[in-house]
């Protein structure tokens, strides 16, 4: 998979408590930058929350060794128009040349200005500002970072530490003298104290029964593999069975993940083939194309590639995907609709009622589609939008999801 060229693809050690990002870390990154955050939200646009969540991530909650060596929170590489000062770090190849900046200040700024003045990212920014998801999303469809979870961290992230918050500060939505103090005279929004220890007393969440794989190492087409629980270290699995961290993540698909496996999961202890055990994989309810990639043992590219597929796809439950040769038709990413014999017995398409929604005054596009549970591109695509603004009194039609 293609490495994403402007930010840092380096490797972040992750796994076992002891490399994990602490979360005092975490609480001390965001104490130390959420003003510049906020700052260049109302200087640029890019939501705070998202700009904290990329900084945590990209700098190990500001413990990595590019950061400490030169104040670079995103990752960005020299290239040719870079006249500034340098610093040699290890990444995709041995010594490549990294900004270097005399303030953190600066790297956000330069981080603000690449996303402003790059074509490819010019949608985000018609964006609701509070859409996290959306600029999570739309940072990976843009093609900021190849690991097929960069949004699922970020917003992770955004959730776990209330980053949100920020962004509607910065937006005036909420007063700042809202938030409790903590040590040191900076604030924090009190919920991620209470979150913690909600979280501490909290049943633990039923998991899906796991699947019905062997114990301990075995094979799947012809690959080496392991089915890890979730919660389990990506860096125990490396050491347990003497692969290279980066490697292991090469193996399964990703660039870099989070330290933990959010849920369980096949994970590969060798490429996997270019090619299935069988000539087709029939869809169930439920699954993506990363699960079913992992499910058959064939490489993500490959899949995609077998079926004319984006990354970001969904595969329609039922639909079947190549797994050994190129599909005829490009793979449908729709459910399919249910039918019903009308009364002349001919076959009549069935879909979902439309519901017809009047747009109050506060109300966006984003908030619309989060209350009915479905996708704001959903709704432009049904209302034939030019834009993702709505004015108030609009009506609009709404599928409801089920």
């Amino acid at each position: 998979m293609l490495r994403k060229w402007t930010l840092l693809a380096g490797m972040i050690v992750m796994g076992l408590p002891s490399f994990a990002q602490k979360v005092e870390d975490v609480l001390a990154y965001i104490a130390a930058y959420k003003d510049i955050a906020m700052a260049e939200m109302k200087r640029t646009g890019i939501p705070a929350a998202i700009k904290l969540a990329q900084g945590i991530h990209e700098t190990e909650a500001g413990k990595s060794d590019l950061v400490q060596k030169s104040n670079n929170h995103f990752g960005i590489k020299c290239k040719a128009t870079w006249t500034g000062d340098k610093v040699f770090h290890d990444d995709d190849a041995r010594g490549e040349c990294f900004r270097s900046y005399s303030k953190a200040e600066d790297s956000y700024m330069d981080h603000s200005d690449f996303l402003k003045g790059n074509p490819r990212y010019a949608f985000l920014f018609n964006l609701d500002p509070t859409d996290y998801e959306g600029w999570a999303y739309g940072l990976k469809k843009a093609g900021y970072a190849t690991n097929i979870r960069y949004p699922e961290i970020l917003i992770k992230l955004i959730q776990k530490y209330n980053l949100e918050d920020y962004s509607l500060i910065a937006l005036g939505r909420m007063n700042e003298a809202d938030h409790a103090l903590v040590a040191g005279g900076t604030s924090l929004p009190s919920q991620i104290f209470s979150g913690f220890a909600k979280q501490t007393a909290a049943a633990p969440k039923e998991e899906a029964p796991a699947p019905n794989y062997p114990a301990g190492e075995f094979t799947l087409n012809e690959t080496k593999v392991v089915w890890a629980a979730p919660n389990t270290s990506w860096l125990a699995i490396a050491e347990k069975y003497h692969i290279p961290l980066s490697r292991l993540w090469d193996y399964n698909d990703l660039e870099k993940d989070d330290e933990v496996l959010a849920k369980g999961q096949l994970v590969f202890l060798q490429r996997k083939k270019k090619t299935g055990a069988t000539p087709y994989h029939t869809v169930q309810k439920g699954e993506d194309l990363y699960g079913i990639c992992q499910a058959e043992g064939i490489r993500f590219e490959n899949l995609l590639d077998f079926n004319r597929l984006s990354e970001t796809a969904q595969p329609a439950t039922g639909e079947k995907l190549y797994l050994q040769s190129p599909a005829l038709v490009k793979a449908s990413t729709e459910e399919p609709a249910a039918v019903k014999p009308s009364a002349d017995n001919t076959l009549v398409v069935k879909g979902p009622e439309p519901t017809r929604h009047l747009v109050a005054g506060n109300e966006t596009l984003y908030s619309i589609a989060k209350a009915y549970g479905v996708d704001v591109l959903k709704i432009k695509e049904w209302n034939k939008l030019d834009s993702l603004t709505v004015k108030q009194g609009q009506s609009l039609i709404i599928y409801k999801a089920n």
